[in-house]
Protein backbone atom coordinates (compact mmCIF):
# COMPACT_ATOMS: atom_id res chain seq x y z
CA UNK A 1 0.00 0.00 0.00
CA UNK A 2 2.81 2.39 0.92
CA UNK A 3 4.49 1.79 -2.45
CA UNK A 4 1.20 2.40 -4.26
CA UNK A 5 0.73 5.74 -2.48
CA UNK A 6 4.29 6.80 -3.29
CA UNK A 7 3.82 5.81 -6.93
CA UNK A 8 0.57 7.79 -7.16
CA UNK A 9 2.24 10.85 -5.61
CA UNK A 10 5.12 10.62 -8.10
CA UNK A 11 2.76 10.28 -11.08
CA UNK A 12 0.66 13.20 -9.86
CA UNK A 13 3.73 15.41 -9.37
CA UNK A 14 4.99 14.64 -12.89
CA UNK A 15 1.62 15.17 -14.55
CA UNK A 16 1.03 18.54 -12.85
CA UNK A 17 4.41 20.00 -13.76
CA UNK A 18 4.72 20.99 -17.41
CA UNK A 19 7.76 23.15 -16.67
CA UNK A 20 10.55 22.31 -19.07
CA UNK A 21 13.24 24.63 -17.76
CA UNK A 22 15.87 21.97 -17.31
CA UNK A 23 14.74 20.04 -20.39
CA UNK A 24 14.54 22.85 -22.96
CA UNK A 25 17.05 21.83 -25.63
CA UNK A 26 20.19 23.93 -26.03
CA UNK A 27 19.11 24.86 -29.57
CA UNK A 28 15.89 26.36 -28.21
CA UNK A 29 17.71 28.29 -25.50
CA UNK A 30 20.30 29.57 -28.00
CA UNK A 31 17.64 30.82 -30.44
CA UNK A 32 15.79 32.53 -27.59
CA UNK A 33 18.98 34.19 -26.33
CA UNK A 34 19.81 35.45 -29.85
CA UNK A 35 16.30 36.93 -30.23
CA UNK A 36 16.04 38.37 -26.71
CA UNK A 37 19.61 38.95 -25.49
CA UNK A 38 18.58 40.86 -22.36
CA UNK A 39 16.16 38.18 -21.14
CA UNK A 40 18.07 35.74 -18.96
CA UNK A 41 15.36 34.01 -16.97
CA UNK A 42 12.33 32.95 -19.02
CA UNK A 43 9.88 30.43 -17.63
CA UNK A 44 9.94 27.45 -19.98
CA UNK A 45 6.94 25.22 -20.57
CA UNK A 46 6.21 22.40 -22.97
CA UNK A 47 2.89 22.91 -24.78
CA UNK A 48 0.41 20.30 -25.99
CA UNK A 49 2.05 20.27 -29.45
CA UNK A 50 5.53 19.50 -28.10
CA UNK A 51 6.78 23.06 -28.63
CA UNK A 52 8.72 25.00 -26.04
CA UNK A 53 7.17 28.21 -24.68
CA UNK A 54 9.29 30.91 -23.10
CA UNK A 55 7.27 33.23 -20.87
CA UNK A 56 9.02 36.49 -20.02
CA UNK A 57 8.50 40.21 -19.55
CA UNK A 58 9.84 42.92 -21.80
CA UNK A 59 9.43 46.53 -20.67
CA UNK A 60 6.81 45.40 -18.16
CA UNK A 61 4.68 43.55 -20.75
CA UNK A 62 4.16 39.79 -20.72
CA UNK A 63 5.36 37.84 -23.76
CA UNK A 64 5.31 34.25 -24.89
CA UNK A 65 7.71 32.96 -27.54
CA UNK A 66 7.24 29.49 -29.04
CA UNK A 67 9.98 27.28 -30.47
CA UNK A 68 10.16 23.85 -32.06
CA UNK A 69 12.44 21.32 -30.36
CA UNK A 70 15.17 21.98 -32.96
CA UNK A 71 15.28 25.66 -31.94
CA UNK A 72 13.20 26.98 -34.85
CA UNK A 73 11.24 30.05 -33.78
CA UNK A 74 7.48 29.74 -34.39
CA UNK A 75 5.93 32.90 -32.96
CA UNK A 76 6.00 35.53 -30.25
CA UNK A 77 2.84 37.01 -28.86
CA UNK A 78 1.87 39.49 -26.21
CA UNK A 79 -1.47 40.62 -24.88
CA UNK A 80 -2.49 44.17 -25.71
CA UNK A 81 -5.49 46.31 -24.90
CA UNK A 82 -8.26 46.71 -27.46
CA UNK A 83 -7.53 50.45 -27.59
CA UNK A 84 -4.02 49.63 -28.89
CA UNK A 85 -5.31 47.81 -31.98
CA UNK A 86 -4.74 49.65 -35.27
CA UNK A 87 -7.74 51.88 -36.07
CA UNK A 88 -8.53 49.95 -39.26
CA UNK A 89 -8.98 46.76 -37.20
CA UNK A 90 -11.12 48.49 -34.58
CA UNK A 91 -13.32 49.88 -37.38
CA UNK A 92 -13.67 46.44 -38.99
CA UNK A 93 -14.57 44.87 -35.65
CA UNK A 94 -17.21 47.53 -35.07
CA UNK A 95 -18.83 46.80 -38.46
CA UNK A 96 -18.56 42.99 -38.55
CA UNK A 97 -18.46 41.96 -34.89
CA UNK A 98 -20.02 44.96 -33.12
CA UNK A 99 -22.43 42.85 -31.11
CA UNK A 100 -19.76 40.48 -29.76
CA UNK A 101 -17.72 40.90 -26.61
CA UNK A 102 -13.92 40.82 -26.96
CA UNK A 103 -12.28 38.60 -24.35
CA UNK A 104 -8.62 38.89 -25.41
CA UNK A 105 -6.40 40.72 -27.91
CA UNK A 106 -2.88 39.63 -28.81
CA UNK A 107 -0.22 41.10 -31.07
CA UNK A 108 1.53 38.20 -32.78
CA UNK A 109 4.75 38.01 -34.76
CA UNK A 110 4.74 34.70 -36.62
CA UNK A 111 7.51 32.99 -38.59
CA UNK A 112 5.35 32.45 -41.68
CA UNK A 113 2.35 34.78 -41.26
CA UNK A 114 4.32 37.84 -40.19
CA UNK A 115 2.69 40.41 -37.90
CA UNK A 116 -0.99 39.99 -37.11
CA UNK A 117 -3.51 40.60 -34.34
CA UNK A 118 -5.48 37.76 -32.78
CA UNK A 119 -8.82 38.94 -31.40
CA UNK A 120 -10.86 36.52 -29.31
CA UNK A 121 -14.62 36.99 -29.16
CA UNK A 122 -16.90 35.45 -26.55
CA UNK A 123 -19.45 33.04 -27.94
CA UNK A 124 -21.44 30.08 -26.70
CA UNK A 125 -19.23 27.04 -26.48
CA UNK A 126 -15.64 27.69 -27.54
CA UNK A 127 -14.64 31.33 -28.02
CA UNK A 128 -13.98 32.49 -31.59
CA UNK A 129 -10.53 33.75 -32.67
CA UNK A 130 -10.22 36.08 -35.63
CA UNK A 131 -6.78 37.00 -36.99
CA UNK A 132 -6.31 40.40 -38.66
CA UNK A 133 -3.29 41.68 -40.53
CA UNK A 134 -2.20 45.29 -39.86
CA UNK A 135 -4.42 46.51 -42.73
CA UNK A 136 -7.55 44.99 -41.17
CA UNK A 137 -7.83 41.98 -43.47
CA UNK A 138 -9.00 38.72 -41.92
CA UNK A 139 -6.29 36.11 -42.46
CA UNK A 140 -7.70 32.96 -40.87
Amino acid sequence: MKNTVLLLIAILALSCDNSASAQAPDAVKETFKAMYPGENDPDWHLDAHGNYEANFKKKGEKYRADYAADGTWIETENSIKKKNLPKVIKDRIKVEYGDRKITEVERVEHATKGLFYDVEFKQKGKNMDVEFDAQGNIIN
